[in-house]
């Protein structure tokens, strides 16, 4: 692909589906059609040259959504911004979001009354690991019931997948500090731990799904922190200041692996 347009022979081979495109190049050719005119009514001629029953079957599905479209250009402004909304998070995530908000603030309610846990904080405990749950359901093919055309879609796999964990991450992580500034607890000493775990999760995702990966890891996370914690009322070594390397390291093994799988979340497996 150069730099300006998209070559012929991208354009013909996403025509004939694709299949003949290596991963990034179909990633990257999809991105560059959502800005680039000039490269859609090239791609336009090419399926109606190469695959005229996708072209007839286009015009009929547009057809009937042009009316649609119309009315939503002149509908009114709120249901406009939960349009925008839309694109960052499914319906399905609100009830996990609302749970992992509500995990948060049991947990800092249980700090506050002190439960005899002695120096450990549940905040602290429990921050690392509660986005990878709303993560989990943002992508998610159980959860999901559109994930069929969200698969389909234009740029559907990391682009998609990271801002749809952005999203989570901004409701989770402003919990996490008030919950943190009330218990005394550091950002640093959770922050890049649930940051770690949040790409660790979307790593091993684009292998075996991530919902697959983030329930292993919830469950690594409870029987090798969360219980010996508990258990001997200690702050664990992974939760201070001096894992903080090890955590920085995961974070960068997590963002590698991350984009160099960068095209597996555009297949169905990674909705797992």
């Amino acid at each position: 692909m150069s730099v300006e347009h998209a070559s012929m022979r991208i354009i013909d081979g996403y025509a004939r589906g694709g299949t003949d495109l290596a991963a990034d190049e179909v990633w990257a050719v999809e991105a560059h059609l959502e800005a680039c005119g000039v490269c859609r009514d090239r791609l336009s001629a090419a399926v109606a040259a190469q695959a005229p029953a996708v072209a007839a079957l286009v015009d009929t599905v547009w057809s009937d959504l042009e009316p649609h479209l119309a009315a939503t250009a002149t509908m009114p402004r709120g249901r406009r911004w939960s349009a925008r909304l839309s694109r960052w998070m499914t319906p399905t995530m609100v009830p996990w979001l609302a749970m992992v908000v509500s995990v948060t603030l049991l947990a800092l309610l249980l700090d506050l009354v002190d439960t005899g846990s002695g120096e450990v904080s549940l905040v602290l405990l429990f921050a690392p690991v509660l986005p990878v749950l709303g993560v989990a359901a943002s992508w998610s093919r159980g959860l999901d019931p559109a994930y069929e055309l969200t698969a389909s879609a234009a740029r559907a796999g990391l682009h998609l997948v990271l801002r749809r964990t952005a999203a989570v991450l901004a409701v989770v992580v402003p919990a996490l500090l008030v919950g943190g500034c009330v218990t005394g607890v550091t950002a640093a000493q959770w922050l890049l731990p649930c940051l770690a775990f949040t790409s660790t999760t979307l790593a091993l995702g684009a292998v075996v799904g991530v919902t697959r990966a983030a329930a292993a890891l919830a469950a690594v996370w409870a029987t090798v922190i969360v219980a010996p914690t508990l258990a001997t009322s200690r702050t664990t070594f992974a939760l201070r200041s001096g894992g903080l390397p090890v955590w920085a390291l995961i974070l960068a093994l997590g963002i590698g692996v991350v984009i160099a799988r960068r095209g597996a979340y555009s297949v169905l497996g990674a909705h797992r």
